[in-house]
């Protein structure tokens, strides 16, 4: 009889991990994510993006959990339609963005400013990325003048969106302010994110490990950059996709083949060949 995996749970990030670099899904990770699921297994995407924009991506796959959304700050069940859980950000951290928009205007001229609702986004100071966001993500979202135009309870995470040169202000401000109660993180050369403190992918994974009774020596995550960092400091088993950065690597109990190539599939496979059993 062929072994099941029902003690196991598997979370991918999507680009550049699930799909390849031209946002494609390789054909080996589907066979292998199907495999993995028909036998039992418990899989599901963590992503940055809102429920509707990362519905895409899980209903092209087996996935058969909740998804960790928004960088963990919420479960999303497409089954039920229904956010599971979340972790809002707290007063302090919506007053620290209403005080940098405010107070730092010199600094902010060029930086466009997303704060994420369940499945909806209110966009400050709109220019080219923040746009082009919206637009790739077919995201729900709305124009406003100010912070203050925006809803004061709901917050589940905040963009920052700019060019390398302002971020990299941006962080330096942040490193020298008493820090909100929040939680901050580079997403790419481009943003800056901020979610409610002790909040991140793997926060969200392994609330959902506890619905399912798994145990962290059995929850696996892959991921290619430095936003799955905490994700994959907090799992049993950190793997990551081939191209990812040799910081990355050096966390990672298992290192995949390049996106391109299935990385995910060679996650699954070992997992599956008892292979991951054997070498805990």
């Amino acid at each position: 009889m062929e072994k099941t995996f029902e003690n196991w749970l598997v979370v991918s990030d999507i680009d550049g991990t699930l799909n390849n670099k031209l946002r494609k899904l390789p054909s080996r990770n589907y066979a292998a994510i199907k495999k993995f699921t028909e036998l039992g297994g418990n899989f599901t995407l963590a992503s940055g993006r809102l429920q509707s924009s990362l519905e895409r991506n899980y209903n092209r796959i087996t996935a058969n959990q909740p998804a960790i959304v928004l960088n963990g700050a919420g479960l999303y069940d497409y089954r039920q339609k229904k956010m599971m859980w979340r972790n809002t950000i707290g007063a302090e951290g919506r007053e620290f963005v209403r005080y940098i928009s405010k107070e730092f205007d010199d600094i902010f001229k060029s930086v466009d400013i997303g704060v994420y609702f369940d499945d909806y986004v209110y966009i400050v100071k709109s220019g080219l990325l923040s746009k082009s966001t919206m637009h790739f993500d077919k995201a729900n979202y709305e124009y406003v003048r100010s912070v203050d135009d925006i809803p004061e309870d709901g917050w589940m995470k905040v963009i920052f969106w700019s060019n390398p040169f302002t971020i990299i202000k941006l962080e330096n401000l942040i490193n020298k302010m008493e820090n909100p109660n929040a939680n901050f993180m580079r997403s790419s050369v481009l943003t800056l994110e901020m979610l409610q403190k002790d909040t991140h992918k793997g926060v969200g994974i392994m609330k959902l490990a506890d619905m399912l009774k798994i145990e962290k020596s059995h929850v696996a995550a892959i991921g290619d950059y430095y936003n799955d960092w905490d994700m994959l400091k907090t799992v049993g088993l950190p793997a990551c996709a081939g191209q990812a950065p040799s910081a990355i690597h050096k966390i990672c109990k298992f290192e995949a083949c390049h996106c391109n190539k299935g990385c995910v599939a060679d996650l699954l496979e070992y997992i599956m060949s008892g292979k991951a059993e054997e070498e805990m």
